[in-house]
């Protein structure tokens, strides 16, 4: 029986580095399963990594590509020690701007598929696996200008505190992961009609390595949310303090 770890959005950023960092100090994982819809960027991933990987290239807001993993799971004869959930993207702007099947797509991609990841690939996992889903500091709080994407990953660390808990029983464990901006693509896709970009993000920008240890290291020591940077944290605790109309008017001014 193999000792797997599932990652997507394998491809690029956040995603990519979990692959890194699982194959670099994961000596229990067999094979490492890499998901993503561009497959010339999986085959190079897959070159640098040591580990036996498989690689599951579709979109994951395609209902069809999850099937193909759960098909996997049934057909061979493994064990999944990480369900690391990377895939996601966000859009900023005014929400009745934007267009409908990007909102649509980010409910979608950021909250049906990490849910259906989850339900297909718990039953194949044993004590001490792990699942880590990665949600966002703009889980919060809501956001104006951002409020699609805010509130998918909202749902993302509730769901994932509340399955930490419903699997503990299991010794099965559940992370939230809650960066604020990262250095990867993501702003690429997410300001990319130029109508309005976060200004404060040159500020508070972390990497993806910054974002994995700390999101390694608190999921092994059975944390349910990770928040990776001093700044993140300060403005975790601003949000549980102070009104979130104060909070909403002071994230507002930074979305230019």
């Amino acid at each position: 029986m193999k000792n797997i770890a599932i990652v997507t959005g394998a491809s690029s950023g956040i995603g990519k580095e979990f692959a890194f960092a699982i194959d670099e100090s994961m000596e229990s994982i067999d094979e490492i399963w890499l998901v993503a819809r561009r497959k010339d960027r999986l085959e190079a991933l897959s070159e640098k990594l040591v580990h036996e990987t498989k690689l599951i290239c579709g979109d994951l807001s395609n209902k069809n590509t999850v099937n193909r993993i759960s098909q996997l799971l049934k057909s061979e004869n493994v064990k999944v020690r990480m369900l690391i959930n990377a895939a996601g993207y966000g859009i900023l702007g005014d929400f009745t701007k934007g267009e409908r099947k990007e909102e649509y797509g980010m409910v979608d991609l950021n909250d049906r598929t990490l849910t259906d990841l989850c339900y297909v690939c718990i039953p194949y996992m044993k004590k001490n696996s792990r699942i880590i889903n990665i949600a966002s500091s703009a889980a919060f709080v809501p956001q104006p200008m951002f409020a699609v994407y805010a509130a998918t990953k909202s749902y993302v660390l509730s769901f994932s505190r509340a399955l930490n808990m419903e699997l503990k029983d299991k010794g099965i464990y559940v992370t939230a992961v809650c960066p604020g901006p990262v250095r990867t693509e993501f702003f690429d896709v997410a300001e990319k009609y130029g109508t309005r970009k976060m200004s404060i993000k040159k500020a508070t920008m972390t990497s993806p390595d910054v974002v994995v240890k700390e999101a390694l290291k608190d999921s092994f020591a059975k944390k349910d949310i990770s928040i990776p940077t001093t700044w993140m944290k300060l403005f975790y605790v601003a949000c549980r303090l102070f009104p979130h109309r104060l909070i909403m008017a002071i994230t507002s001014a930074m979305y230019k």
